[in-house]
């Protein structure tokens, strides 16, 4: 069954490899497409600027074409028209025209902080003036320039932004990479929590349909021992039968809890682990040098003895299991300023590390016999009703295993 979780832990990676593949894919679609439309962007600003170019030859290698009606001589109407179509074509690009000396001449599809009167629309303010001044100071650090040779010792400088299409192109892909998080996210928590809603049932059912079909077999052991003494059998064998019923019902009434909400009461935590780790003493081989150091001081906690007590006697069995018959199991108990702990040391064969926390999932067992679930069923009872802590402390392969429990002391 441990194959499982290393299955799931690598399946893991790879999904989390195969996203990142696909977000990279993405980005890097993305970041093409984005490459390709500033190239457009710059070609329509080299046309521009060739059109400016133009015209400015135009209108001094031929000033006798024709007039306009102002009297104003121009150049051939057809080739100014289509220029001019050229240059008024651009209405998504925003472009500043300069000289050498760094002077404004002309700009276009700025959002001016003042709006500009349509009958003088070279006529700039103070504030639209610094504006301006400020965007040709940005974009004077980078590359969106296009120098224009008007004559040998004349040219005009042609600076441009990025279009609002490419600027929401460019932090499309961020913003959808951004959204795709959030909803996995969302989604991995919604599934997280289906799961353990579905967990929970199994638990409960499987708890209370223990517990029921226990209840049957244990009624009836006890109405035939209390008929034993009358059929001859002597009383010690009796009562030792007696002990293993009432064990049974403890059994029986540990997997009601399970199914239940437990009823928690003020207990000391070192009471109740003393007693199981008296209990289990006697029922392990001898060749395990058991030994316990439990705290003289009392430590109150809310709890449930006999789910507690089904903890210990978890770790104590595991750590038996562990050590295959031979070796040292320590118990020490004690507490400080918020907590009280319970630690089971052993000298077994140990976990790796990457195993610290599938120890305790469902069905995980390095034991060819067993169901994995003692672990499972102790993280249950720590952390779901005792609002406690249980981890594997330290391990080292061959050489042992350390567990420790943490339940939250009681307010005197």
């Amino acid at each position: 069954m441990a194959n499982i979780y290393e299955v799931r832990r690598y399946g893991k990676w790879l999904l989390l490899a195969i996203a990142a593949a696909m977000v990279v894919g993405f980005m890097y679609v993305s970041n093409n497409m984005v490459k390709d439309l500033a190239a457009s962007e710059r070609e329509r600003m080299e046309i521009w600027a060739d059109a400016t170019k133009e015209i400015v030859h135009q209108l001094e290698a031929e000033p006798i074409a024709m007039a306009d009606s102002t009297g104003v001589v121009i150049a051939p109407v057809a080739d100014i028209d289509f220029l001019l179509r050229i240059i008024q074509g651009n209405t998504t690009i925003p472009v500043l025209l300069t000289d050498d000396a760094g002077n404004i001449l002309n700009h276009r599809n700025f959002e001016l902080p003042d709006p500009v009167d349509s009958l003088a629309p070279l006529e700039l303010s103070e504030v639209n003036e610094r504006f301006l001044a400020d965007k040709l100071a940005k974009l004077s650090h980078t590359s969106n320039v296009i120098h224009i040779s008007i004559a040998d010792d004349v040219q005009q400088h042609l600076y441009y932004e990025d279009s609002k299409l490419l600027k929401r192109l460019s932090l499309y892909p961020y913003i959808q990479l951004g959204v795709m998080i959030i909803f996995l996210v969302v989604v991995y928590f919604a599934v997280l929590s289906t799961k353990k809603a579905e967990q929970n049932k199994v638990w409960v059912g499987l708890s209370k349909e223990t517990a029921h079909q226990l209840g049957t077999p244990i009624s009836s052991l006890m109405a035939w021992n209390e008929l034993l003494p009358d059929m001859g059998v002597d009383a010690e064998t009796c009562a030792e039968m007696n002990k293993d019923i009432q064990r049974l019902g403890t059994i029986a009434s540990r997997f009601s809890k399970i199914g239940s909400k437990p009823a928690m009461e003020s207990a000391d935590a070192a009471a109740i682990a003393g007693a199981a780790a008296t209990y289990m003493s006697t029922r392990i081989s001898p060749r395990i040098a058991f030994s316990t150091h439990i705290t003289g001081d009392a430590l109150p906690v809310q709890a449930c003895p006999p789910l507690l007590e089904w903890v210990m006697e978890n770790l104590i069995k595991n750590a038996v299991d562990a050590m295959e018959g031979h070796g040292t199991l320590d118990v020490t108990v004690g507490g400080d300023a918020h907590n009280a702990f319970i630690e089971v040391a052993d000298s077994g064969k140990g976990i790796s590390r990457k195993n610290f926390k599938n120890v305790f999932n469902p069905g995980y067992t390095t034991k060819k016999r067993g169901w994995g679930l003692g672990l499972t069923l102790a993280k249950r009872i720590v952390e779901q009703y005792h609002h406690g802590r249980i981890y594997v402390k330290s391990s080292t392969p061959g050489q042992g295993t350390t567990f420790r429990v943490e339940l939250p002391l009681t307010k005197a």
